[in-house]
């Protein structure tokens, strides 16, 4: 065969983001570093609900009138602040790599269960707000999420809401 120097190149590149089923089944996130990502995230909330607990605090002062209401207004402003700050680069990071900050900082990432890239909205709709839903049930809330936390001792390594979104944590 003769070589055509302006032919497409045949080489076959590998996508980093596309696994085949074996290799994902490898891939998948232990439960400890699923469990940290989780904590960390966790403890990312207290940084902003620290000034709103904070001014919560001061108001009992401020009804009183021994204190202003000045330092209190400027504390919930920085919590709220924090709060959408964190919320955005959350979401931001998940849209783009299917990371949280905690998820980034142990290294795994939300993928769908074909090794696609998981989009926002799909993490949104389907694998936060199901479980949001779930929980407001009276009676059936108090057992989701201990029924979510359990099902990742199965041998899936899958929570109820990765079954609901179709994904899987993976090893980054």
């Amino acid at each position: 065969m003769e070589n055509n120097p302006y032919a497409a190149p045949q080489a076959v590149v590998d996508d980093v983001r596309a696994w085949d089923a074996y290799d994902l089944e490898n891939r998948k996130a232990g439960r400890a570093k699923r469990l940290g990502a989780a904590l960390l995230d966790g403890l990312l909330s207290l940084i902003w609900l620290a000034p709103v607990a904070w001014a919560g605090y001061m108001f009992l002062d401020v009804r009183h009138g021994t204190k202003p209401a000045g330092p209190m207004f400027a504390l919930m402003l920085l919590g709220l602040a924090l709060m959408v700050t964190i919320i955005v680069v959350n979401c931001v990071m998940l849209h783009r790599t299917g990371q949280t900050i905690g998820k980034r900082a142990l290294d795994i990432a939300v993928v769908r269960a074909d090794g696609s890239r998981i989009g926002l909205s799909r993490y949104i709709l389907l694998r936060v707000l199901p479980m949001m839903g779930l929980g407001m049930i009276p009676f059936v809330g108090k057992f989701t999420g201990l029924v979510d936390a359990l099902l990742i001792f199965g041998k899936d390594k899958r929570c109820l809401h990765d079954i609901f979104a179709d994904t899987i944590v993976v090893d980054a």
